[in-house]
């Protein structure tokens, strides 16, 4: 049983990744009407945004102490940064630590801009093309942007550590009546599964119980209709563009401790994430969430020693071979709405 909730729980983990990339696919798609094969790389561009905070916060001075000598005599240097001389030691320490956390609001405006440039310098030009072009451009946008990050940040990962308080594991037995040391859970995966939640529910929640929100889903299902009546609806589908680039900014930012950001990180969940997509169902934004969450516990459970003894390489292709069946069984997917993508 204890085997079963640790896969169940690494299964919501790499699920919540998988459904905050979807979602944000969807919601361009939804909204756009277009297939953005640069979606994963906003994913890395966020993960990235954590570790360029984490260098500018160590960004130190350096001074030196007679009191302590290196082997050839001289002083040592003593590198001091630059927020804790500003803000002391301790409030220094601090900022330092909690830098992913703190990388959620330097993310947002850098993503919401990284989407804006995007969607008017290029995708703008694509609405009306056909899906293959769409595709072929986003793949190449994605592509150029992988190599800027290689150039600037090199091929290798980079460690994002999660705050110290977070970077043990919790006892999760205990909290489910099990017996103590049973369960044990790194915390920043639990940390990740609830931030997700939380952004979801966000979303759904804008888009539910905001006029904002009630125009782009008006718009979502008759985008003629609203336009007729005076509404500029391309420009709040510019917003919602933004909005999709921040969730799979902040999705990268508080992901960068569980996988340290490289420059391929993007393309590695982009495949999996439109496979999400299409078998959730093209423009359900509850059903590419679903998905998400569906597909990441099936591949935890595949990826069992027991499983993989009586099935070698399941765990590469399990969520090939659901995706198969659920669209041998419901051609739209999970929630698929009738006419999209059939003509």
């Amino acid at each position: 049983m204890d085997t079963l909730i640790l896969q169940f729980l690494n299964g919501l983990d790499k699920g919540s990744a998988y459904a905050l990339i979807a979602l944000g696919l969807t919601l361009i798609f939804g909204t756009l009407g277009v297939v953005n094969f640069a979606h994963g790389a906003l994913f890395m561009i966020g993960g990235f945004c954590a570790v360029t905070l984490q260098k500018i916060l160590m960004i130190s001075s350096v001074t030196l102490d007679p009191t302590k000598l290196n082997f050839l005599g001289k002083p040592t240097e003593v590198k001091t940064p630059y927020v804790e001389v500003f803000f002391g030691k301790d409030v220094g320490a601090f900022i330092v630590d909690w830098s992913v956390p703190l990388a959620i609001f330097f993310a947002i405006p850098i993503m919401i801009g990284v989407g804006y440039v995007m969607e008017r310098g290029l995708i703008k030009h694509f609405y009306k093309r056909a899906h293959a072009d769409q595709i072929l451009v986003t793949f190449g946008l994605a592509i150029v942007l992988q190599e800027v990050i290689k150039y600037f940040f090199g091929a290798n990962p980079i460690p994002t550590p999660a705050p110290e308080a977070f970077r043990g594991s919790v006892d999760f037995g205990v909290w489910l009546g099990f017996a103590p040391d049973l369960i044990i859970y790194p915390a920043w995966r639990l940390v990740y599964f609830i931030f997700s939640l939380v952004i979801i529910g966000a979303v759904f929640a804008f888009l539910q119980f905001t006029t904002f929100g009630m125009v782009v889903r008006a718009g979502m299902a008759d985008r003629e209709t609203v336009g007729l009546l005076g509404i500029d609806i391309d420009r709040r589908f510019t917003v919602m563009f933004g909005i999709a680039a921040a969730v799979a900014g902040l999705a990268g930012v508080m992901y960068s401790p569980i996988s340290s950001p490289n420059y391929h990180m993007g393309m590695d969940f982009l495949v999996l994430s439109f496979v999400v997509v299409v078998v959730g169902g093209m423009g359900s934004l509850p059903g590419a969430v679903a998905a998400g969450f569906l597909l990441g516990v099936l591949q935890s459970f595949a990826s069992l020693n027991q499983v993989k003894a009586l099935l070698p390489g399941i765990d590469q292709i399990v969520i090939y071979l659901i995706a198969i069946i659920i669209l041998l069984i419901r051609p739209r997917g999970l929630m698929g709405r009738k006419g999209v993508m059939e003509d």
